[in-house]
């Protein structure tokens, strides 16, 4: 019998491989650029009536589900016929206002860009030990000697530094686009109203000016590429007389907000207290915006509203109640805590601090909201959070070097300050402060908080506590503040960096007419880490390589050329005799004669 040699078709190999390849990648695809919709990522919505419930999710994916066209000509549409009918010049808005919260803000926190600091052959050069064994060599029994020393470190050394830098560089670009690929996904499917990031933009605050600009164009030109940042005339000191930054759109009819970018500064980026100087604030101010500033967001009143009903210095001195404003204070709160290199940096932050404290309303009225944007977290003890409080000072001049969290007087600042809260029931306004929400970032692991003084306790000196925000609605802690709990929520937004899951924060609020107050709640939305953004990139890279290996083989084929026979050559060539086993086998192998 004879046995001929089987050859698998590296044609047919391919061709099974991408049977399989194909569709995982094109699932993973899917996947990872729809990730928002399949981790059901949404800003959470105002609560609604008992006969009317809404799914978040459900309601942003309405705003894709149905076209913008037909959306715009039903709205054009109704006003125009609302104009017709009323003789009025202009058409009003559309009569339903959005189901969506006004304010919507994607927080992110802490992508801190890496750059040449990472990358050994940046500081060290490319295979230096070669250059100095090229460069110094000689024919003497030290000059030898220091070349084999150059040759091992050439091999140990150099080689070692020279793949890890390759690694890193191309480890740098994927994580810029992995970044960016987070923000742009959750931007296109939650529809924000506004961005903020939570401070460490870059990765160092000892950057030299050239490889800070080089961040800094990255961070605006690939992560956040087609993002804008907050205008210099926007970005305003606090004042008596001020003018409103925008207007909150009832109808989610305005987007100019959703393109600019509200940045807070971080330690990596201008330092801690004992770090912060004028250069290095003066820097990021120019490539992100200021440090300290404020922005006021007025929501317009509905339709119909009797506005003799809100407070009026001249008509109306008996009503608590303002028209709907949202105030965003953008703090840096590193040089809070002492001592500080810059005292002249520190007094200004406390100076912004006092203005806004001095030009906030009264806190017995009603209707403002303060959301506070920082970076270093507020004080917490041990076990609250992955941070525990921790603090390090320079030993050569004894400023503050490195902190986890604010002091705990520092803390009271936000707390007793700016929000006007109190552990007295006799303190104004019962010492219920002023509503709002304290936003920042730093702890990469996150946590949500909420920080209250039990003004009705007894004994001693009423301390202000914290709790985990579930454990503080478990335990109906939060919204306390008619029964004497005054409190306010805290959340330390996890970073979006991959080690953490590329998380991004999502905070609705909305005002509540019936109780003439502004009300917030929050959500997350995850990728996962940057080892999923990697394996879908490099699986769609060998896909698509694969396919065009196999149509080429194809083409090839149908010319005549046969690629399967090309690829074995020898092989098959050493297999065109098949072996004789039998002695009748091997004569009807020999050649006939005559």
């Amino acid at each position: 019998m004879t046995r001929f040699c089987s050859f698998p078709k590296p044609t047919a190999i391919l061709r099974h491989v991408l049977r399989v390849l194909i569709p995982v990648s094109i699932a993973l695809t899917i996947y990872l650029y729809l990730y928002p919709i399949f981790g059901t990522c949404a800003f959470p919505l105002p609560p609604s009536s008992l006969s009317e419930t809404r799914s978040p999710f459900l309601e942003t994916a309405k705003a894709h589900w149905v076209p913008a066209f037909f959306a715009n000509a039903t709205a054009t549409a109704t006003a125009t016929a609302t104009a017709i009918n009323s003789s009025i010049e202009e058409p009003p808005a559309p009569a339903l206002p959005s189901k969506k919260a006004p304010f919507r803000l994607l927080t992110l926190g802490d992508p801190q860009l890496e750059g040449s600091t990472s990358i050994p052959i940046e500081y060290l050069g490319v295979f230096p030990h070669a250059k100095s064994l090229v460069r110094n060599f000689k024919l003497s029994r030290l000059g030898i000697k220091q070349a084999l020393h150059d040759v091992v470190d050439i091999l140990l050394e150099d080689t070692f530094n020279f793949f890890e830098s390759v690694r890193k560089i191309i480890d740098l670009f994927g994580n810029d686009f992995y970044l960016a690929h987070i923000y742009r996904s959750v931007h296109w499917w939650t529809r924000p109203t506004h961005v903020t990031v939570l401070g460490d933009l870059v990765g160092s605050q000892w950057l030299n000016e050239a490889e800070f600009t080089k961040r800094a164009n990255r961070y605006w030109n690939r992560v956040f590429r087609g993002a804008e940042k907050v205008p210099n005339s926007l970005q305003a000191y606090p004042a008596e007389e001020y003018d409103l930054s925008g207007y909150l759109s009832r109808f989610d009819n305005d987007t100019t907000w959703a393109r600019r970018i509200i940045n807070v500064a971080g330690n990596h980026d201008i330092g801690y207290a004992g770090d912060i100087t004028t250069n290095l604030t003066a820097r990021f101010e120019k490539a992100f915006g200021k440090i300290n500033y404020e922005l006021r967001f007025e929501l317009p009143l509905p339709e119909g509203f009797d506005s003799k009903t809100l407070y009026d210095p001249d008509t109306n001195t008996e009503s608590t109640r303002l028209i709907p404003e949202l105030r965003l204070v953008v703090l840096n709160d590193m040089n809070l805590d002492t001592p500080a290199l810059s005292t002249q940096l520190q007094d200004d932050t406390y100076t912004f601090i006092n203005n806004v404290i001095n030009t906030a309303a009264a806190v017995e009225f009603e209707g403002h909201y303060t959301v506070i944007l920082t970076h270093i977290p507020l004080y917490k003890p041990t076990g609250v959070c992955v941070d525990q409080p921790f603090f390090e000072f320079h030993s050569h001049d004894g400023t503050l070097k490195e902190q986890n969290q604010l002091s705990v007087a520092a803390s009271k600042g936000f707390l007793e300050g700016i929000l006007g809260m109190s552990a007295s029931s006799s303190a104004p306004g019962g010492g219920k402060g002023r509503r709002g929400i304290i936003l920042n970032g730093h702890d990469h692991a996150g946590c949500d908080t909420y920080h209250y003084v039990n003004q009705t306790a007894e004994g001693g000196e009423v301390e202000w506590q914290v709790k985990r925000w579930r454990q503080a609605v478990r335990e109906k802690t939060a919204g306390k503040e008619a029964e004497g709990v005054p409190g306010v929520r805290e959340i330390t937004v996890r970073s979006m960096m991959g080690d953490f899951g590329g998380n991004a924060g999502l905070l609705s609020i909305w005002f509540d007419e019936e109780s003439w107050q502004w009300k917030a709640d929050y959500d997350t939305c995850p990728l996962g880490t940057q080892h999923l953004w990697w394996l879908v990139h490099i699986l769609d890279l060998i896909a698509v390589v694969g396919l065009v290996v196999y149509i080429a083989c194809g083409a090839l084929k149908v010319v005549g050329l046969d690629v399967d026979g090309l690829f074995w050559g020898s092989s098959k060539a050493s297999a065109k005799m098949p072996a004789a086993t039998t002695q009748t086998e091997k004569a009807r192998a020999q050649p006939k004669s005559g």
